[in-house]
């Protein structure tokens, strides 16, 4: 076991120092774009300001004889695009691939300094954590990099489930985690073939009352591993995700799953299709009139201890806490997003009235 005092360390001579504490940047939607497809990766300069975070695919949807191609015109798009204040993430092969060393070796020592997350899929627990971290370090360190590359795990098998604490908490490194629902389904052996959303067999049935007909409830297939993820990522200062919203021509289901996500505790959920960028922005965006009562009880409050009633409800320094997490996202997101900061403000002029 390594000594607490060494966590904190370069793990490669000449490496930069990880991180003590994950900054928060806005990340509502990761958004997806083959590196490999011309046509797409020619679209990347005039999406970057649309999204808070571009990720170059290239694992699932890019074929075998693809992928080289696909690394090599993430390089190429990292180096001639000027992505702003939009984050640049990529999926890697899973590590067991033939792929994995390559993409890293490639896109750290190319493109490194462009580079923020690297997403690795099929984490089974912290070992697969540890096996990257020590490789980003001799890779950056080879690099002259001046500030690390953080990591960012995929829940995608049981076992990673299983192990999510220890995930969460294996590396100063650690990002975030995401849900990866189609092969968790596939790992859990679950009867469904949709990537992520509810199922219409997944239900609960009202008890019978004499001959009137039972209502059913469709139930959420991801209430439990969402909810188990959020707590793993909470308690050792990392993000959490919603993964994919496979049908994309449903977008009341996808704003449904997403919004279940953002009250679970999720700061963003990976976009496909540009559809879903702005279902994306939208719930992972507080509204404004939550952001104003938000604000109304933080200045009413004062220091936060102690309770006063606004306009007939109670609030003490649980729902003070509660407020901070609303207004301080708003902060954040209204940094980035003109027209989100004039939406706040013309709500919190309203309520002052």
């Amino acid at each position: 076991m390594r000594s607490a005092k060494d966590f904190f360390r370069p793990l490669a001579v000449g490496a930069p120092a990880p991180l003590r504490e994950v900054p928060f940047r806005p990340s509502r939607m990761i958004h997806f774009f083959d590196p490999g497809n011309e046509r797409m990766a020619a679209k990347v300069p005039a999406l970057a300001p649309q999204v808070d975070v571009l990720l170059g695919n290239l694992e699932d949807a890019v074929a075998a004889d693809r992928k080289e191609a696909a690394r090599a015109g993430l390089v190429a798009v990292a180096k001639s695009t000027d992505f702003g204040s939009t984050q640049l993430w990529t999926r890697i092969n899973s590590l067991d691939s033939p792929w994995a060393l390559d993409d890293l070796v490639t896109l750290v020592g190319g493109i490194g300094d462009r580079l923020d997350v690297v997403m690795v899929p099929k984490v089974e627990g912290p070992h697969d954590i540890h096996y990257v971290d020590r490789l980003l370090a001799q890779l950056e360190a080879k690099a002259g990099l001046s500030r690390p590359i953080l990591v960012h795990a995929i829940l995608e098998t049981a076992a990673g489930v299983a192990a999510v604490e220890e995930i969460a908490g294996a590396s100063p490194r650690m990002q975030g985690i995401s849900l990866g629902p189609a092969d968790l389904a596939a790992s859990r052996r679950m009867k469904t073939t949709r990537v992520g959303g509810g199922h219409p067999g997944y239900l609960v049935r009202e008890d019978p009352q004499g001959d009137a007909p039972r209502v059913t409830h469709q139930q959420d297939l991801w209430h439990y591993t969402i909810a188990r993820m959020v707590d793993a990522c909470a308690a050792h200062g990392i993000l959490p995700y919603y993964g994919p919203f496979g049908d994309i021509q449903d977008v009341t289901a996808c704003e449904d799953q997403f919004r279940n996500a953002f009250l679970l505790g999720c700061v963003g959920a990976w976009t496909l299709h540009p559809v879903q960028i702005a279902i994306a922005k939208q719930v992972f965006s507080p509204a404004p009139e939550d952001v104003a009562w938000a604000r109304r009880v933080i200045e009413a409050m004062g220091d936060g201890t102690g309770a006063v009633m606004i306009d007939g409800k109670m609030q003490d320094d649980a729902t003070y806490k509660q407020c901070r997490v609303v207004a301080g996202l708003a902060d954040t997101l209204a940094a980035r997003d003109p027209e989100l900061a004039e939406a706040y403000a013309a709500a919190d002029k309203a309520a002052r009235r």
